[in-house]
Formats: C-alpha cells, structure tokens, sequence
C-alpha cells in the first residue's frame, strides 16, 4: 500500500506529508495515525521505545486518554531523500484540568511506499496557565489561516 507523496521527497512533498501527519494527529484517532507507519516501524517517544503498528495503535490510545483539548501543530525543518525532520508543539489538559505545552523534534524515515518505518521524539513539557494558551481552533484540522509555529512566536 503506497501513502504518497513518496521518497525521494522534494520540499514541497515533505511540506505535504508533515500536514497530512498534523491532521491525522489532530484527528486523534489511533488507527487513522497508525496507517501511516509500517506494521513494523520503530519508535522513540521520550522515554518509550516500541515497535509495530498496533504498538503505535496501543500507544496513541493510551497517551490521548489523559490528553484532553488536544491540539498540535508540526513545522517542517529539515528534509533528505527519505527523511523528514519536523519540529512541533502541542497544547492539552490533563485529567486535573492542568493545562501544558508540549515541544519536540521528530526525525521520521520513510520507505519506498511512504510509509514511516522510524520515528524518533524528543519533547519537552512546560506547564501553561489556560490564558497562556495559542492554540484554539475547533477540534481537528488546524485552519489553514491559524498561525505556525514560526508565526506564534514559538
């Protein structure tokens, strides 16, 4: 099953795929995510180290259970052949009503159907008071005319 754009990435494909990964994230739903990894892709996710599409599946369950209000945005940074580097930030509330943004790198490696086959994320949380937040779309797909990363300041 081919996932295009596929390798070797051009900018403008890499651009295409880091937003195609944004809204499949902000769908947050785990089997519509998983579909972009091979059944058999490597993670790194700060600490956790796992393998397998349903690894992915279990994963994302698991972490949008506490992550309520959810909202991320991925800027394209860096890209080769069959590589992106994206960086990210995400704004949710815990089961507390605690508000944090979360910021991260992710290195991803495609393979020849454009499907990610390894995924590395390093993130960092700071705690935000609600009015601190940037992010306030409806859930789902950020608007196109919402701001980047860049262009809030981040």
């Amino acid at each position: 099953m081919a996932r295009p754009p596929v390798p070797p990435f051009s900018y403008e494909d890499a651009v295409k795929k880091v937003r195609m990964a944004e809204d499949a994230w902000n769908s947050r739903d785990p089997e519509r995510v998983s579909l972009a990894y091979t059944t058999d892709s490597m993670w790194r996710n700060r600490a956790e180290i796992f393998q397998g599409r349903d690894a992915v599946c279990a994963f994302l369950t698991r972490k949008w259970a506490g992550e309520h209000e959810y909202r991320l945005i991925k800027e394209y940074w860096a890209h080769g052949e069959s590589r992106i580097a994206v960086r990210f930030a995400y704004e949710c509330r815990d089961d507390s009503g605690n508000w944090r943004r979360a910021y991260g790198n992710e290195n991803w490696e495609f393979d020849e159907h454009g499907l990610m086959c390894v995924r590395h994320a390093s993130i960092n949380d700071l705690p935000i008071k609600e009015g601190e937040r940037k992010f306030h779309w409806p859930p789902g797909r950020r608007p196109d005319n919402h701001p980047s990363l860049t262009e809030c300041g981040l």
